[in-house]
C-alpha cells in the first residue's frame, strides 16, 4: 500500500501517521520526490482502514499494491536511485562502464588492464577473484590472492573494484577490501547469502539468473533492500534460450521493463551474454541507446590465452574504440559520464 501525500503535509502529520503506523505493525518508506511526497507501507496492511486513511486531510490517494516487492518498486520510490561508489554514479542519467578481465591471472595483468581502461573513460574495474565454473577441472580463480592483486590495481590506478562472491564466510574479506560485491547469475537465488548481504553498508551488483523471469531478480534485490542495503545495482547477462549461437540471450527488454517496475540501476553484460568479443559493440551501444545506465565488459590485454572467457573477452584497443561510440550515443539519450578527479 502506498500513501500519496498533499503537498501541504507537514512533518508533524507524516511523523505522527509513521508513529501510528509502526503501532499497528506497519513499517514505513517514506519518497521525497520531484512532485509528489509518496509513503509506502511494508508489512501486513490487511487490518488498515482505507477510508479511513484516505480521510486524513493531508493524503491524496491510496492505492493498493500487487507486485510483492516492495523496496524496489518504483510506486514506492518514484525516481531513480542513484548508487554512489567513490565519487562515481551510476543511475539518475549517470552512466558508468565497469571492465576488466573475466579472472585476475596476475600482478603484472590486471594492473595492466585497468590502467588501460581508466585511460579511456571505465570507471570501475572487474575482476574475478572467486570463478564459479561449470566444470570442477577449469580454473577457479586465485582466491584471496586474486582479492590482493585487486587491491594493488586500485592502488596503482585510483578505480574501485568490483568482484563475484560465493560464500557467505567471504563477507568479512569483501565488506571490507571490495567497493562493489558482485552476485553472480548462479547465487541469484542464495537467499541466505542476499540477507546476509543485505546487512552491509556497501553497493551490490545483482545479476540475474540464467532461467530467471524479472519478478524474481526484483524479489532477490528486495531480499538485500529488506536488510537496509538499498544501494543495489541490477545487471541483466542474459538468459538461457533454445538459441545456441551465442553463450546465451540477451534481454535487451529488460531494460524498460524494470526502469518501469523499478527504481534502481540497470547495467548489462554484453560479454557473458553473447558469449563472442565480435558482438560486444554493437550489443553496448544498443544497450546504451535503450536506457541502461552502464555496463560490464570483459577486457583482456591476450584474450586467446586467458584463463577464463577469452573468446568474449575484447582487447583494449578495441575498447577504446568502444568507449568512443558509447559516449556518442549517451549524448543522444541525455546520460553522461562523470568520473571524480585524480
Amino acid at each position: 500500500m502506498i500513501l500519496v501525500l498533499k503537498e501541504n503535509a507537514s512533518k508533524a502529520q507524516i511523523d505522527n501517521l509513521i508513529a501510528w503506523l509502526k503501532g499497528m505493525g506497519v513499517e514505513t518508506h517514506l519518497s521525497k520526490g520531484t512532485y509528489q511526497t509518496i509513503l509506502g507501507l511494508i508489512g501486513d496492511t490487511s487490518g488498515l482502514d482505507e477510508d479511513m486513511l484516505s480521510s486524513l486531510d493531508f493524503v491524496e490517494t491510496v492505492k493498493r499494491i500487487r507486485e510483492p516487492f516492495k523496496n524496489a518498486n518504483r510506486k514506492f520510490h518514484p525516481d531513480d536511485t542513484v548508487v554512489e561508489i567513490n565519487g562515481r554514479k551510476i543511475g539518475g542519467g549517470n552512466f558508468q562502464v565497469i571492465a576488466g578481465p573475466c579472472s585476475v591471472e596476475s600482478e603484472e595483468q590486471i594492473t595492466f588492464i585497468a590502467g588501460e581502461v581508466k585511460k579511456v573513460g571505465a570507471g570501475l574495474l572487474r575482476g574475478g577473484a572467486f570463478k564459479p565454473r561449470t566444470s570442477p577441472y577449469a580454473f577457479q580463480g586465485l582466491g584471496d590472492d586474486g582479492i590482493r592483486l585487486l587491491m594493488e590495481a586500485r592502488k596503482a590506478t585510483g578505480l574501485p573494484i568490483v568482484t563475484e562472491i560465493m560464500d557467505a564466510g567471504h563477507i568479512p574479506m569483501f565488506e571490507e577490501c571490495v567497493d562493489v560485491i558482485q552476485v553472480g547469475a548462479r547465487n541469484m537465488q542464495n537467499f541466505e547469502l542476499l540477507k546476509e548481504l543485505g546487512k552491509l553498508n556497501k553497493p551490490i551488483l545483482l545479476k540475474r539468473g540464467l532461467a530467471n523471469t524479472i519478478q524474481e531478480l526484483l524479489m532477490s534485490a528486495e531480499y538485500i533492500m529488506a536488510g537496509g542495503n538499498h544501494q543495489v545495482i541490477l545487471c541483466e547477462r542474459g538468459i538461457r534460450t533454445f538459441e545456441t549461437y551465442t553463450r546465451n540471450t540477451l534481454d535487451l527488454s529488460a531494460i524498460p521493463v524494470i526502469k518501469e517496475l523499478s527504481h534502481l540501476p540497470v547495467v548489462i553484460d554484453p560479454s557473458h551474454s553473447t558469449g563472442h568479443s565480435r558482438f560486444v559493440a554493437s550489443m553496448s551501444l544498443a544497450a546504451a541507446a535503450a536506457g541502461a545506465d552502464g555496463l560490464i565488459i570483459e577486457v583482456h590485454n591476450d584474450p586467446q590465452h586467458a584463463l577464463c572467457d577469452g573468446p568474449q573477452s575484447i582487447t583494449p584497443e578495441a575498447f577504446a574504440e568502444l568507449m568512443k561510440d558509447i559516449r556518442r550515443i549517451l549524448e543522444v539519450v541525455g546520460k553522461k559520464i562523470e568520473l571524480p578527479e585524480d
